[in-house]
C-alpha cells in the first residue's frame, strides 16, 4: 500500500503538474505586485504564467505525462489566473466589467457542466475554439495593460481584442454545451 501511495506522488509530481502548481501559486503573487502599483512587473508574471500553460500542455502530451491531477488542475489554474488578471484590470478601469461578467458566467457554467458530466463518468476535452478563446483572452488582457496608450491614440485595440475573446468564448460555450448535452444523453442510456 505504501508503494502505491509513493507511485501516485511520483505521478503527480511531474514537470507539467509542477508548472501548473507554479501557475496557481503565482496568482497571489500577481495580485500583490499589481495592487502595489507595479503593473509591468505584474504583466511579466502574467506572461510567464501563460507560458507555463503552453509548456505544461506540450510536455504532458509529448512525454505522455497526462494525469488526472493535471486534467483537473491545469484548466482550473488557467481559469483562475485569467479571471484574476481580468478582475484586477477591471478594478483599475483598464478592462470592461461586462467582458468579465460574461467570461465569469461562461466559466461557471463550464465548471457546473463539467461536474455534472464527471458524475456520469464523462470528460469533455478542450477543443480548438476553446483554446482560441483562451489565447485571444490572454492577448486582450496583455493589451489592456497598455489601455492608456490605445486610448490616447484613439484606437482601442485592447477592447477590440477583448470583445473578440468574448465572442469566441460565447461560441465555445455553445459548442461545448451541445457536446456536453450529447455526451450526457449517451451516458444516461
Amino acid at each position: 500500500m505504501e508503494e502505491n501511495t509513493q507511485q501516485k506522488k511520483q505521478k503527480i509530481l511531474n514537470v507539467p503538474n509542477v508548472l501548473t502548481m507554479i501557475r496557481a501559486i503565482l496568482i497571489p503573487v500577481y495580485w500583490a505586485v499589481f495592487m502595489d502599483g507595479h503593473h509591468y512587473w505584474a504583466l511579466a508574471i502574467f506572461i510567464f504564467a501563460s507560458l507555463t500553460d503552453l509548456a505544461d500542455g506540450y510536455i504532458a502530451r509529448k512525454y505522455d505525462l497526462i494525469t488526472d491531477f493535471g486534467k483537473l488542475m491545469d484548466p482550473l489554474a488557467d481559469k483562475l489566473m485569467v479571471l484574476s488578471v481580468m478582475l484586477s484590470l477591471v478594478i483599475k478601469g483598464m478592462a470592461p466589467w461586462a467582458a468579465l461578467a460574461i467570461i465569469l458566467c461562461k466559466e461557471a457554467l463550464m465548471v457546473l457542466g463539467g461536474a455534472i458530466l464527471y458524475k456520469k463518468g464523462v470528460v469533455v476535452y478542450a477543443i480548438w475554439i476553446g483554446k482560441a478563446a483562451q489565447a485571444t483572452t490572454v492577448a486582450g488582457l496583455i493589451l489592456c495593460f497598455f489601455a492608456d496608450y490605445f486610448t490616447s491614440v484613439g484606437f482601442p485595440l485592447h477592447l477590440i481584442v477583448i470583445w473578440c475573446a468574448v465572442a469566441l468564448t460565447l461560441t465555445a460555450l455553445v459548442i461545448y454545451g451541445r457536446s456536453a448535452i450529447r455526451k450526457y444523453q449517451e451516458a444516461s442510456k
